[in-house]
């Protein structure tokens, strides 16, 4: 079946439908990672974007339930070269395309993505139409003309958590597999399957779903943390009344300017729990400060964005997925930038001089990307137990 994408300035591109057919709309963004494309369909934060993924062929290991980060997939379309003709890997349940017509996801195959890439990154990401009717292209532009957006979005509504719950109260979920069979550290399943133990829940939190990921709560677990989320709209005095160690700002969608009501009950914890932020935590705890977001030109999205500590001056290999930044020079004078993103100097990290308060704006957590910001997980412990003996 054909299938079109539209872009809003005009740009058409025609290609193969795979997964559900119809049409979706939203803003059109790239993915630079080479895996991981399960993790991406499923990250809250992708909620009201296409996505298109820059590496060339995509579906060859399968999807699989354990490697959701979410209950869903939050994208409305996906956009890729090569649709793998073959699902080959042992973990694997189901295709890529059946996955999608599973969920009512739109995809399209046989597309220029690297030519798709570049016109994001000269134009900018916009909105656009993904279909598979039969309409000519410029019905689909003005389709896609017609689409949200993202700024003064709130997704962070649509993607919370209704109710509170306890992350992984039996500790099953977030225990790390592994292909060791022996040891005192190791815990084999019914199945036969081995994990790593994890180590003692020494410290009780509150994680604020703004559209959170599994592997997030999995490493808050596995660094000693017993999790309690609740929904984006708790309040401050709620929170505080769990009397919690910390409170962890999860990623989330849209645009951190339309959530007023997450900045005001930020301004309630500051300097009466630690606090550490990521993505779009990050970037609520910069309104909270009396800063301001800005819109990116095309974002950042993958597991390859370079960040350098302005501390010690060295630099990780990230992953991100985030489409506004922290206006540097809106920051009040106690709060300084940590980090900074060497390809645009971008603020990627911030600390309250006064207040045990951090935050970054890319994902310690990967899932998919690299893992050289795993430590900030640890940094969060450190700085309840420091708290905690002032």
């Amino acid at each position: 079946m054909r299938a079109i994408l539209a872009l809003e300035d005009g740009r058409v591109f025609h290609g193969e439908s795979f997964g559900a057919p119809g049409t979706a709309l939203g803003e059109m963004v790239f993915n630079t990672s080479m895996t991981g494309y399960q993790e991406v369909l499923t990250d809250p934060s992708y909620r009201g974007q296409i996505v298109a993924m820059t590496y060339p062929l995509i579906g060859n290991y399968g999807v699989n339930a354990l490697d959701d980060e979410s209950g869903a997939p939050h994208v409305r379309g996906f956009v890729i070269e090569e649709l793998s003709a073959i699902a080959s890997n042992w973990r694997s349940q189901m295709s890529l395309d059946e996955y999608l017509k599973k969920w009512n996801i739109p995809g399209i195959q046989c597309v220029d993505t690297r030519a798709l890439t570049r016109h994001l990154r000269e134009k900018g990401a916009m909105r656009a139409c993904l279909t598979t009717d039969s309409i000519a292209a410029d019905e689909a532009v003005k389709r896609a003309q017609q689409g949200e957006g993202m700024i003064g979005m709130d997704y962070v509504e649509e993607v919370t958590t209704r109710a509170a719950y306890d992350w992984d109260p039996d500790d099953k979920l977030s225990r790390n597999w592994t292909i060791v069979k022996g040891g005192a550290d190791i815990e084999i399943d019914a199945g036969g399957e081995a994990f790593e133990k994890l180590p003692p829940a020494k410290h009780q939190i509150v994680a604020y779903d703004f559209g959170i990921k599994h592997n997030i709560l999995r490493n808050l677990r596995q660094h000693g943390f017993k999790v309690r989320v609740v929904p984006a709209q708790t309040s401050a005095a709620d929170v505080l009344a769990m009397k919690p160690d910390g409170v962890f700002l999860s990623n989330g969608p849209g645009d951190p300017a339309a959530l007023g009501y997450t900045h005001e009950t930020m301004r309630g914890l500051i300097g009466k729990t630690p606090i550490f932020g990521i993505c779009l935590g990050h970037q609520i705890l910069s309104y909270a400060f009396g800063g301001k977001t800005f819109k990116l030109k095309f974002g950042h999205h993958g597991g390859n964005q370079p960040v350098q500590d302005l501390k010690t001056g060295k630099v990780a290999i990230t992953a991100q997925n985030h489409g506004f930044a922290v206006d540097p020079d809106s920051l009040p004078s106690n709060v300084e930038v940590t980090h900074i993103n060497l390809n645009d100097e971008t603020v990627e990290g911030m600390r309250h001089k006064e207040q045990p308060v951090f935050s970054v704006q890319y994902h310690p957590e990967a899932a998919p990307g690299p893992h050289d910001a795993n430590y900030f997980f640890g940094e969060f412990r450190k700085l309840i137990e420091e708290t905690k003996t002032r």
